[in-house]
């Protein structure tokens, strides 16, 4: 009987659990051991509690077309039929989805058989992992292989500390009772604008503070040009190249200071400079796990790391942080570990999200890279606002994109901007993985009228007649 392949994962979150999940399904014995809950930032603090914001914020949103679409919100009469937010009551729905999600990954996990211990754990070498217990006690596991998922926290900074109730973080956000008087975001990357937006959305006086010349450096400018136009014409204030450089408080007033001396006061600010790896008092560089200059574990694209039998998943590694990526990373590490079929992580298929409104989906090559000559392809921009779907739904605002190579008209990228581009974008990810050409997803029946007639309509201005 051959034996047991012992498991050990430090960490439940996306890269963690699935790994489990994986590692279970292949008849290993598996461990996690876990410290901030399962499901880790990306379910606790993260990606389902400010998506589940968003999603009251989207309604709001929403209403902004009411007039249009022959709706009458706020219409005198004996009952005040205005719009509002009830802060306290959408963050305690918040934190409630977020548990419960939490509960349901445990469930799953106990009755795939894997043992979850809560506590801390580290690595005495490459082949052990001692557990320090929330209850006080203390497990050495013996491991044939250990996966790291400790995820990454919020950055702050020295001049910038946040208190949790003026100052916050983006996991502190949903202790708040009342909807903020003036809130000024720090940071205009992808954690900056969804909530600007959400917040803006929701009736809050919102400055973004953004350090470079537009918000949004990392996406596709055509489509952070829109998201631009979006925050100003809905009352945000962006302010563009201006770097913070301390926030500080007083009393119910907090003022960031910004680098070239300005000051910009509100009743609240939120920090979104980015994330740092939680890798500090691992054991790693001992078990010789090699750690970056940031602090993010070094990882091949199969989740190994420098050390034999040692694999790292999600934020803590830095590549591309997804909670989708991190539980591929994971998936991927248990699959080439325990011998399955494997093929080696491909950011070039991954689709992502900005949940700002509207929102912003990408998968494949970018329009950067196509004008920095890193590929050939050529591109078409295809406006929704001609779309007989966004007529009906007073949607003016966005595009789908398509880059296709040229002579094969192979798809290798797509950005669509608008509502639920989450969604659209899943047709050109198929494409982009599958190295679908531009005629066949033209070909492929779209329902009318639709938002997705618009990604099969930039494909058909792709073709080309062939001599």
């Amino acid at each position: 009987m051959a034996p047991v392949n012992r498991v050990v994962v430090i960490g439940g979150g996306p890269g963690g659990y699935e790994a489990a999940l994986v590692a279970a399904q292949l008849g290993a014995d598996v461990t996690v051991v876990d410290s901030d809950g399962l499901g880790g930032s990306a379910v606790i603090t993260d990606c389902v509690p400010s998506k589940t914001l968003i999603a009251t914020a989207e309604l709001m949103a929403d209403m902004e077309e009411a007039d249009e679409l022959g709706l009458i919100i706020g219409a005198p009469g004996p009952q005040d039929d205005a719009l509002g937010v009830d802060l306290a009551k959408v963050n305690t729905r918040v934190k409630t989805l977020a548990l419960a999600q939490s509960d349901d990954i445990g469930r799953r996990l106990a009755r795939e058989g894997v043992r979850v211990l809560a506590g801390r754990g580290r690595l005495d070498g490459g082949d052990r992992v001692v557990a320090t217990l929330d209850d006080g006690g203390e497990e050495v596991l013996e491991a044939d292989s250990v996966l790291v998922a400790t995820g990454a926290s919020p950055r702050t900074l020295a001049t910038a500390q946040p208190d949790g109730e003026r100052i916050l973080t983006w996991e502190q956000v949903y202790d708040l009772d009342e909807v903020p008087e003036k809130l000024i975001v720090v940071g205009s990357g992808v954690t900056g604008a969804e909530f600007a937006s959400a917040y803006n959305a929701l009736g809050v006086d919102v400055i973004l503070v953004s350090s470079r010349d537009r918000v949004l450096p990392g996406e596709d400018a055509d489509a952070a040009e829109v998201i631009e136009q979006v925050f100003t014409r809905r009352g945000m204030t962006v302010l563009s190249k201006s770097r913070m450089e301390s926030v500080t408080r007083d009393g119910d007033k907090v003022t960031v200071t910004l680098t070239d001396g300005r000051t910009v006061d509100g009743s609240h600010c939120l920090l979104a400079l980015g994330s740092v790896p939680n890798t500090g008092d691992l054991g790693l560089e001992g078990a010789g796990v090699n750690l970056d200059d940031g602090g993010f574990v070094t990882v091949d694209r199969v989740s190994r790391t420098s050390a034999r039998g040692v694999y790292a998943a999600g934020d803590c590694t830095g590549v591309l942080m997804l909670a989708s990526v991190a539980a591929m990373q994971g998936r991927i590490a248990m699959w080439h570990f325990l011998g399955d079929a494997v093929a080696p992580l491909d950011l070039k298929t991954v689709s992502s999200n900005v949940f700002t409104a509207p929102e912003i989906a990408t998968v494949g090559w970018s329009q950067q890279a196509v004008d920095a000559g890193e590929i050939e392809a050529e591109a078409v921009m295809l406006p929704l606002s001609g779309n007989p779907r966004a007529k009906m739904q007073g949607v003016r605002d966005g595009f789908v994109k398509l880059f296709a190579r040229p002579g094969t008209g192979i798809i290798v990228g797509g950005v669509v901007v608008g509502p639920r581009a989450s969604e659209l974008i899943h047709p050109v990810s198929v494409a982009v993985s599958e190295s679908l050409t531009a005629d066949q997803m033209a070909q492929a029946f779209t329902v009318y009228p639709s938002m997705s007639g618009s990604v099969a309509e930039a494909a058909r201005r792709l073709h080309r007649v062939k001599p």
